[in-house]
């Protein structure tokens, strides 16, 4: 059979969730970012004899003079024609859509329709690789219908029954291989299907801009310009050699078959997570001293969500780390690699407490964030996971102990 992989892209998934919520919204700019609910429950409050839909648009707040650190984590394709779009700053995004309706970010509701979706498309197609909250890529080869008009078939089964059951529209591309199919689910967004075939490369690829190619960043996309080369094409005529002269060995490899369309990589039904994270960036600059107790509430309840996390999810990790952005956007990282696995939020406290007392805190903070890699699952952990540390000193990268006596900075 002829290889067919689709990539599933969920349309402004973030803004598409909370339309479900507010459907007075629909049609409208709206942004999902910042990351907080005040605004939100203060909105619920507010209009709490109200059903949901019926809350007037004159209640929501707006873009318009909001002066946080916010970032954009999405937005209705009506705000995007004003020049929004995701990871922007929501004070840029403010000048640019003043009028646009500003949402925070509502994860439980997220995770919730992520799985839902990702449900559906097991249940048609089971070789599915999950790529996070909001895009799969599916193996349509071997299923009923995934050859029909090269995928096509398939693919309108499963947008169909994605909007019939959770009001959620997406668009998917049918490719020979990942590399393609991600391209190809950008075509006619949103809400649409695109075929690509192996004899399309020529027509359909190469004159797409470099950066099209996922993989190719603003860097590698810099230096392909300062040599002339623009387009997936112009790369595509560019010698094998000439590339690993340029970018060394393995990534000129690798631009050479992305510009020809070449990519073997297979479906992975089962990954494994490297590490988890949270972090957060302050709607004002911290002090370290100044601000000791908000920011131990933060740090805390940072290692909380962790630790939430890894027990969700079934982990135990053994390296915990810190990272820290200054008021100049200089960014700091420590860790300490213990000799034990654990996921408990107090002992992931007192280690990254630890890692604290090896960066310098003179400087305001604007970002905290804490991480725990290493990973493997509890229930094979065995005697290797440890619920609390031993309460005495051990400052090596490589820690035995941990210690729990000494004050921690904040």
């Amino acid at each position: 059979m002829i290889r067919r992989i689709a990539h599933l892209d969920m349309d402004a998934f973030y803004a598409s969730v909370e339309l479900l919520r507010y459907p007075q919204l629909k049609g409208l700019p709206v942004v999902i970012g910042g990351g907080r609910r005040s605004v939100d429950d203060a909105l619920l409050t507010a209009h709490a004899d109200l059903p949901l839909a019926r809350i007037p648009l004159d209640a929501f707040p707006r873009l318009a003079g909001y002066t946080g650190r916010g970032v954009i984590t999405t937005a209705t394709y009506a705000a995007r024609q004003s020049g929004v779009g995701s990871a922007m700053g929501l004070m840029k995004a403010a000048k640019l859509c003043p009028q646009a309706i500003l949402l925070p970010v509502d994860f439980a509701e997220i995770r919730r329709f992520s799985r839902a979706f990702k449900d559906i498309i097991l249940d048609i197609a089971p070789l599915m690789e999950d790529r996070g909250v909001d895009e799969v890529y599916i193996d349509f080869t071997e299923v009923p219908g995934g050859q029909r008009e090269g995928g096509r078939v398939l693919a309108r089964l499963i947008q169909k029954t994605i909007f019939q059951q959770t009001g959620l529209t997406c668009s998917v591309g049918v490719a020979p291989n990942k590399l393609l199919a991600k391209m190809a689910s950008e075509f006619n967004k949103p809400n649409g299907i695109a075929i690509v075939f192996e004899d399309d490369i020529q027509t359909r690829i190469w004159p797409l801009a470099c950066r099209k190619i996922n993989g190719i960043g603003p860097k590698a996309d810099e230096k392909l310009q300062r040599h002339g080369v623009r387009s997936i094409g112009e790369l595509a005529a560019k010698g094998i050699d000439w590339l690993i002269d340029q970018f060394g060995q393995k990534t000129g490899a690798w631009l050479f078959d992305a510009a020809h369309g070449i990519d073997t990589r297979p479906v992975v039904t089962q990954s494994e997570p490297v590490s988890m994270s949270r972090e957060t960036t302050f709607d004002r600059d911290l002090h370290a001293v100044h601000d000791k107790a908000e920011l131990g509430a933060i740090f805390t309840q940072l290692c909380e969500q962790v630790a939430d996390d890894l027990q969700r999810k079934g982990y135990v990790g053994k390296t915990v780390g810190i990272k820290l952005r200054y008021a100049d956007f200089k960014t700091a990282t420590r860790d300490v690699t213990l000799d034990f696995y654990t996921a408990d939020a107090s002992t992931l406290r007192q280690v990254a407490g630890q890692c604290l007392k090896r960066v310098p805190l003179t400087q305001r903070l604007r970002l905290l964030g804490v991480r725990v890699g290493s990973l493997r699952h509890a229930d094979t952990a065995g005697g290797d996971e440890k619920k609390t540390p031993p309460a005495h000193t051990g400052r090596a990268l490589v820690a035995t102990t941990i210690d729990s006596t000494e004050p921690q900075l904040f």
